[in-house]
Formats: C-alpha cells, sequence, structure tokens
C-alpha cells in the first residue's frame, strides 16, 4: 500500500511529467524518422499510375510481318482480355485465391509472415498476395528485409486505390518474370513452346503458371521431373477449387512436357536489322531503342530477303568448292533429300581451313529508294561485317555509266563515234596529259621510254579485256562490250572532274580519284552507292537516296518518324533514257548477257577490277534495281579463274531476280518527250542505207540524229 502511494507522488510530480514528456516527444520523433524512411523508400503514386514497363521493340518488314524485336528484357504487354482464362484461373489458384476479396493484403497471411519473420530475423515472401508481389516486382529491390516488407505491404495498399483488380491482374500476367529470359505470359508462350499465347493448351498454362515461385526450379527443360510435379500441383489445386474437372485434370496431367527449348531458326535479313538499329539507336538513344517498345515499319520483304539469301549461300558455296578443289582439298559427298528423291550434295570438311568467297546484294524499289532486300555477306554471326553498306570495293566496268553520262551532257550521242585506240598517259607531277595520237601499241611504248626512267612522271598504258582494239566504235558499242579504251579516252575528253560530278549527282559518296583510271572504276565504292546512283538513271534522272525505315511509332502508336522520299533533279529524262537505252544494250548483245533469259526490257552493266578482285552486276527494270558483288575480304585474286562481272555474278544475280520480278508487269522504260529514232549504221554511226543488213534504230535526243549516210 505504501508502494503504491508513493508511485502515485511520483506521478504526480513535476520531473516524472517532464521525463514523460521528454520520453514521448523521442518516441514521436523516432517514429516520424522511422515513418520517414519507410515512406522514402515508396514510389509516388503518379508515378505507379503512369508505369511502363521495360517494353520490347518490334521491327515490321514492309508487308506487315514481325521480323525481330529489340528488347533488354522480353516481354509483350497484352490487354487482360487476351490472356487466356486457364492462365488467369491458375494463377489466382496458386498465387492469390482471395485476390478478388482482399484489398491488396492478406491479414490472416501476412500475421503469420511477421510472426515468422521476427523469429527468423529477416523477410520472408510467404504470405504475399498478387498485389505485394507485383509492389516486389515492379518498384521495389529484391532484397529480403524486414523494412521492405512493410514498404511492400504499404505499396500494395496504394496500387489497390489507385486501380481496379483487372487492372492488377492484367499488370502482373505481363510483368512477372517466368523463366528462360521470359517476362510476361505471352513471351513465356513463345519461349517455352513457341506459340502464340491464345494456342496454350491447359496443361501448357498450367507449366508456365507453376514456374512463378522459382522459374529455374520448375524449368521443364532443366529439371523435367521437379517440372511435371509442379504443373500437376497446379492441376489439381484448380481443379479443388472448381476451375477445372476432372476429365480435363486428367487429360492435361497425361500431356507430354516439351522435351528440349524451341528451335531457334537462323532469321533472315540480319544484316538489314543491324543497319536499321545502326541508323536508329543514335538517333533515339539506347534506352528508348530497346525499352520503349516502339513499332519501327522497315522496307524489307523478308520473304524476298529469304529467297535471295538462299541462292546466294547455294551459288557461292559451289564456288568454294571448285576453288577447294584445285587447291588439293579434299571434298566430302553425301545424300540429301527424301527416300527416291535424293540428290549427292558435296562440301568441304568442317575444320577445313579454305579461302571463302563473300557477297553483298541489294534490291530496292527505282522511284522511292526502299531498300527490300539488303545482303552484307554470308553468316552474320561469323561476319558482321555488312560488305553491302560498309565495304568499299573496286566498281570496275560497272562504273562506266558515270563517264558515258557526262558524254551525253557533252552532246555525244548513242552513234557518236569514239576512239577504241591503245593512249598513253603520263602524270607530269601535277596533272595528267596524253601523247598526241598513236595507232600501235610499239609506238607508244617507243615514246614512252624516255618518261620510264624519269623520277618526276607516271606512265599509264591501259587496255581492253584481251588487249585488242577496234579503232572507232559507236558509243553503245563501246559501252555493250565495255571497252576500257574508250572509257579512258572519254573521260580524257569529257573531263574527270565533271565525271566526279556526274557520280556525285548520281549518289555516290566515297572519294574518287582524280585520275584518267577512274573510268576503269579504281575509286573504291560500296554496293549501296551503286545501287543508288544506277537507280538515278533509271528513274528518269531523278535522284532518290536509299532509304530503309518507312515509319517509327511509339507504343501508343504515335507517329515519331515518317518517311518522305527526297526528289531531286539530277539528269534531264532525255539524257537518262539515251543511257538507259544503251545500258539495255549490255544485256540484249553485250557483256551482261545471262541476264537476257528474264525475258524483259532490262539495263544493266558488268563490272571487274583489277586482276578480278571484284566481280559485279547492276541491273534495273523500270521498277526495280538490283546490285551484286561477289570477291574476297583479304583482296584475294582469281588470276587463273579469270572471273568477271558477266561470268560469275551476272549467272547468279538472274537466278535471285528470277524469283523476285515474277510478281513486278512486264514493262519497258518510258520514253521521255524529246526523243526520236533513226535507223543508223551500227559501224559508222550514220543513217543506215536501205540495203544495210545490220541497221539498228537508235534513240537521240531530237535535233541530234545523223544527218548523212
Amino acid at each position: 500500500m505504501k508502494i503504491l502511494k508513493t508511485l502515485l507522488q511520483i506521478a504526480k510530480s513535476k520531473v516524472f511529467i517532464y521525463f514523460f514528456l521528454a520520453a514521448l516527444f523521442i518516441f514521436i520523433i523516432i517514429a516520424a524518422c522511422g515513418a520517414r524512411y519507410i515512406f522514402s523508400g515508396l514510389p509516388p503514386v503518379y508515378e505507379m499510375e503512369e508505369y511502363t514497363p521495360s517494353l520490347t521493340t518490334k521491327v515490321y518488314d514492309r508487308n506487315g510481318k514481325v521480323i525481330h524485336e529489340f528488347s533488354i528484357e522480353k516481354r509483350s504487354m497484352v490487354p487482360l482480355e487476351e490472356i487466356p482464362v486457364d492462365i488467369q484461373n491458375a494463377v489466382i489458384a496458386m498465387e492469390d485465391r482471395d485476390f478478388f476479396k482482399h484489398p491488396g493484403v492478406s491479414i490472416k497471411g501476412t500475421t503469420r509472415a511477421i510472426i515468422l519473420d521476427l523469429f527468423t530475423g529477416r523477410a520472408k515472401q510467404g504470405g504475399s498476395t498478387l498485389t505485394q508481389q507485383l509492389s516486389r516486382g515492379v518498384f521495389l529491390t529484391k532484397e529480403k528485409k524486414i523494412i521492405r516488407k512493410i514498404r511492400e505491404i504499404i505499396l500494395a495498399v496504394q496500387i489497390e486505390h489507385s486501380f481496379s483488380k483487372q487492372e492488377i491482374l492484367q499488370l502482373y500476367l505481363n510483368e512477372i518474370y517466368l523463366g528462360e529470359g521470359a517476362y510476361g505470359v505471352k513471351t513465356a508462350a513463345k519461349k517455352y513452346f513457341d506459340k502464340e499465347m491464345e494456342e496454350l493448351t491447359l496443361a501448357e498454362s498450367a507449366l508456365i503458371v507453376g514456374t512463378i515461385p522459382a522459374p529455374s526450379r520448375y524449368n521443364p527443360f532443366a529439371n523435367p521431373e521437379t517440372a511435371q510435379t509442379r504443373r500437376s500441383l497446379v492441376l489439381r489445386v484448380m481443379q479443388d477449387q472448381g476451375y477445372i474437372t476432372k476429365e480435363e485434370f486428367d487429360k492435361a496431367n497425361a500431356e507430354p512436357l516439351p522435351a528440349q527449348r524451341p528451335v531457334q531458326k537462323n532469321k533472315p535479313g540480319l544484316y538489314f536489322i543491324e543497319h536499321v538499329r545502326r541508323y536508329l539507336e543514335p538517333k533515339y538513344g539506347m534506352d528508348i531503342l530497346w525499352k520503349a517498345g516502339l513499332n519501327i515499319y522497315t522496307t524489307i520483304d523478308i520473304d524476298q530477303q529469304a529467297i535471295a539469301e538462299e541462292i546466294i549461300e547455294k551459288k557461292l558455296s559451289d564456288f568454294d568448292i571448285k576453288i577447294a578443289k584445285g587447291l588439293g582439298i579434299e571434298i566430302e559427298e553425301f545424300s540429301e533429300g527424301t527416300e527416291g528423291n535424293e540428290e549427292t550434295v558435296q562440301a568441304i570438311p568442317e575444320g577445313v581451313e579454305y579461302p571463302k568467297l563473300q557477297a553483298a546484294f541489294m534490291v530496292r524499289d527505282v522511284k522511292t529508294g526502299a531498300v527490300r532486300v539488303m545482303i552484307g555477306g554470308r553468316d552474320y554471326e561469323q561476319y558482321r561485317f555488312n560488305r553491302a553498306t560498309q565495304g568499299r570495293r573496286q566498281p570496275g566496268s560497272s562504273f562506266k555509266p558515270y563517264v558515258w553520262m557526262a558524254a551525253l551532257q557533252k552532246n555525244y550521242t548513242p552513234a557518236t563515234l569514239v576512239k577504241d585506240l591503245p593512249t598513253l598517259f603520263y602524270n607530269d607531277g601535277r596533272n595528267w596529259r596524253t601523247f598526241d595520237e598513236e595507232e600501235d601499241q610499239y609506238s607508244l611504248e617507243l615514246a614512252a621510254q624516255p618518261f620510264i626512267a624519269s623520277k618526276n612522271f607516271a606512265v599509264w598504258v591501259p587496255q581492253n579485256m584481251g588487249g585488242r582494239s577496234s579503232g572507232w566504235v559507236t558509243l553503245r558499242n563501246a559501252l555493250e562490250k565495255s571497252k576500257n579504251l574508250v572509257a579512258v579516252n572519254l573521260i580524257d575528253a569529257v573531263g574527270i572532274s565533271e565525271t566526279i560530278r556526274v557520280a556525285r549527282k548520281a549518289g555516290i559518296k566515297s572519294n574518287m580519284a582524280p585520275v584518267p583510271a577512274l573510268a576503269l572504276g579504281v575509286s573504291a565504292i560500296t554496293p549501296a552507292e551503286q545501287l543508288e546512283g544506277m537507280s538515278t538513271f533509271a528513274n528518269n534522272g531523278i535522284h532518290v537516296p536509299n532509304y530503309y525505315v518507312d515509319k517509327v511509332t511509339d507504343n501508343n502508336g504515335r507517329v515519331l518518324e515518317e518517311n518522305v522520299p527526297l526528289e531531286t533533279e539530277a539528269f534531264t529524262p532525255q539524257n537518262s533514257f539515251l543511257l538507259i537505252n544503251m545500258m539495255k544494250g549490255v544485256v540484249q548483245q553485250g557483256t551482261g548477257g545471262a541476264a537476257r533469259r528474264l525475258g524483259r526490257p532490262l539495263a544493266g552493266k558488268t563490272g571487274t577490277s583489277q586482276k578480278h578482285r571484284d566481280a559485279w552486276f547492276v541491273g534495273m527494270t523500270p521498277q526495280t534495281a538490283a546490285v551484286a558483288w561477289m570477291g574476297y575480304d583479304d583482296d584475294t585474286f582469281q588470276q587463273e579463274g579469270r572471273w568477271t562481272g558477266g561470268g560469275t555474278v551476272a549467272p547468279w544475280w538472274t537466278d535471285i531476280m528470277e524469283r523476285l520480278l515474277k510478281g513486278e508487269p512486264v514493262t519497258d522504260f518510258t520514253v521521255p518527250e524529246g526523243i526520236s529514232y533513226s535507223y543508223i549504221n551500227p559501224v559508222t554511226g550514220k543513217l543506215a542505207q536501205p540495203t544495210d543488213r545490220n541497221k539498228f534504230l537508235e534513240a537521240f535526243k531530237k535535233g541530234t540524229e545523223p544527218k548523212s549516210f
């Protein structure tokens, strides 16, 4: 009794009151600091409402097919109504059967978890609702601490307040990690079964949902027995809760697990995809390209791309085998195909080192510049260097059309006689000059003797392939037969600088050496540049750059960029038509004869560089242009094989275009106003006599036709 009275007296004393108030103040401060610490680790509500997970950027071909995806996390966002009901039911049954009843937190489960946490001193993940799992997976760190658990509970309640149950479930099913690098059920369907989500069976849905607690442990490819047991549990719980019948359980439970991961097929168009990435990534940044869920609509036709890749690989493999045989490499032979329809296939044994040919090939729309096919080489995984856009090679005689255009602009006509005679060029240290005309090689060699010994002079005596010359020939005949002597004499007459100006206007951006040999294609350019340049001639002299992306939209469909072809008048329609008309002759009766079997109007030009290091063919219809290059990366040359653009590249170029042009209407190049036709003698270039057997109907700009016989 005395003790009680003593305590009452103390309680009434000022000292106790001060002590109590001080303790209360300290408690409030600690509580406030603790609350501040807890809430400082939570995102604002508006961030939750605006939350967008890392999405997959999709790349489409010209026909709307998805051909590639850029993503850090493999994920696709889909609305809840598109997610199979079996998946939704399985998740509710296994992860949170009271999902539609609780306010974001299960009082019973959380109390049990907290008691366990207090005894163990660390936070477990038991007792979590779907909303808590979502808050943990989206907004919080993965660390297992009691403070994180408290934040998780608070955040779950906030999420429930800000979102409907359907929105929470949708976000959860799109966000949850399901193993194999897949985030969300749509991506998991592809990763585990190579199926669209709506095609999943009940058993497949149960397997995917079963991986949620521990994706690695329940992975069917790594631990099939554990995955089988887990899937059975999911199906059993679904049956117990009335989501499926016993018959459905038995049928699904008997379904075999996937035996192995879906085979990742070698996709066509990888060089094109990389080219698009190199174009867009600096423009939008890595985060936007890889995480923002853009839609990239490209110009490529992936079906045509696959055809071209298949043919090139087959043709170049055949060349490889021929070369390997010449090197003494023993070739393997084996049968391939179905029984009764087998064929013998030859191959170079694995592990044998041999020179491997490379190629580049591109196709574009002549008028718009849209690139439909791009092949930068063979075996992208091993050789990532894009020879179509990055590989500069000597174009050889395929450069000659630029010289011919320069001549047309100087009022030459297809019937103008030009010099197919040996010419000696010398450089006096400042400029390239020529000697007076000589009629034979011997005289030129004598004239060159005083200069050869001088260090101040460089001497160059070009030759035609085969070493023969014809004297004087028409401009048309010289292009059809790819006369080197005509080309160098012509560039000397019209001017090197004028030829460079023509090439620049057509679309050539690479450096061009101001030397007479430029006419023979000694300055290296890319196949992409050559395709753009030749397309300018086929497009009535209108230059339109190559382009690869039609449109880019964000995840909500808002257009971020859209291509509009940029047209520039580079040459007159009349001069362009005259050049194209002569290039048609290259195919009809010249070095590009291999392409005649296409059976349609086609302009083309072959090209072979020094010592046969590079072989080219470029060809155009009024709608489509295509360029092909073949050679070795290390500049190995095939002196013995004497490979040429017309003899080696034009045939496989034609094989590809025969397939690609099947649906294209057979039309001829449009004749512009200001063009007239006259029959000429193809030898003299003058008007043809009525009795001339080989007379040729030639096109001219009106007023430039020959006036005499």
